[in-house]
């Protein structure tokens, strides 16, 4: 690993993510980032592509008859936090820590894997080839995202046939592996009662009947506990009625539940149990975001062990979720971090995560 390439991707990386930082890029507001994105790869020298806010190019000797490894991380942020105390596009490095929107989710993952795949863009001969990915929508798992470019012509024509066997998913997870992630499945019930007059004590309440299901959402333990993930997780967020007035009993009440699936049940056999077991009128969202886990067999994991790097079950979704081959999560920063006010990630994380990251590949790559 020569040193002066290193220190120059280390500086260039920091520079970027700067950059990204003080240019707004809000969830389908990434127009601008792709663009200085874009701008980045192919000052370096690689001829990138771009469709809608997602921005991707293949290593320069790319051969169709070996798989392929993609580097994914996103650049869009959520809005900031309003107890911020700094201004968060003002990207300032103070004590070692840079500060700003998205500094820490997921910028310094996305630009250590950038300057990753700069690192081995002109290597030769690898027993993969490398896709970098930098995707918008991953905050409101959108599908505008990472799950369109992965299905776009363009994408799929760039790859020439290869398949994709494997992934590193950049987000802050202090450099561990994030070897299994939790599913996320969102729940709208409706319990119906009856109206009627309060002081008369007519109708059904349905909040009586909703409380029934909560109760149960609380209380419920699934059978298979993942020695990864644990349980899987239901929590009741959100609850109300259409009444305004105080003195009508209402005849529906409507509730969320946030339900966070182990790898050991899929969406649809989590959303069989429920059912069977509650009253109320269940309506799935989505069942896009899926419960998923990498082998400790793939080559990605065998050279992250090989380097001693620890692993965990993340109970947090990424773009990870939306990719239907094994996929490895794993980047500098710290997900406590993510979304927080004055967000900031250490310089020096970045500088690590780009050795790290080169160090894991190097092992799979030639």
């Amino acid at each position: 690993m020569m040193m002066t390439a290193i220190n120059k991707l280390n500086e260039d990386a920091i520079q970027l993510l700067r950059d990204l930082i003080s240019t707004p890029s809000f969830s389908k507001e990434e127009d601008k980032t792709a663009a200085l994105i874009f701008s980045f790869l192919e000052s370096n020298g690689v001829a990138p592509l771009r469709y809608l806010n997602n921005v991707w190019a293949v290593n320069k000797h790319f051969d169709k008859s070996k798989p392929s490894i993609l580097l994914n991380s996103h650049h869009d942020t959520v809005k900031p936090n309003p107890q911020y105390t700094k201004n968060p596009f003002a990207a300032t490095i103070e004590d070692g820590k840079l500060y700003g929107l998205g500094s820490n989710d997921a910028g310094g993952c996305l630009v250590s894997l950038m300057a990753t795949f700069i690192y081995f863009y002109e290597a030769e001969n690898l027993n993969f080839n490398l896709v970098i990915a930098a995707s918008a929508e991953e905050e409101i798992s959108g599908k505008d995202g990472i799950e369109a470019l992965l299905k776009n012509i363009l994408f799929l024509q760039s790859l020439k046939g290869s398949e994709i066997t494997g992934a590193i998913v950049g987000e802050p997870t202090l450099l561990q592996m994030a070897i299994a992630e939790r599913g996320l499945m969102v729940l709208d019930a409706t319990a119906e009662g009856k109206a009627g007059h309060a002081a008369r004590n007519e109708g059904e309440n349905a909040i009586y009947k909703a409380m029934q299901d909560i109760e149960w959402f609380r209380s419920f333990k699934f059978d298979n506990v993942s020695d990864l993930l644990g349980e899987v997780k239901m929590n009741v967020t959100v609850i109300e009625t259409e009444n305004k007035a105080h003195n009508v009993v209402p005849a529906f009440c409507k509730f969320v539940v946030d339900v966070r699936v182990n790898e050991l049940y899929t969406p649809e056999e989590v959303l069989t149990i429920i059912r069977k077991n509650t009253k109320s009128n269940i309506v799935e969202r989505s069942m896009r975001l899926r419960s998923s886990s990498i082998a400790f067999t793939h080559p990605i994991v065998q050279s992250g062990l090989a380097l001693n790097l620890s692993y965990y079950g993340s109970p947090t979704t990424s773009d990870k979720a939306l990719m239907d081959f094994s996929a490895l999560k794993m980047g500098p920063g710290d997900s406590a971090r993510s979304h927080s006010a004055d967000e900031f990630i250490f310089v020096n994380e970045i500088k690590d995560g780009i050795t790290l990251y080169i160090q894991l590949l190097e092992k799979v790559l030639q």
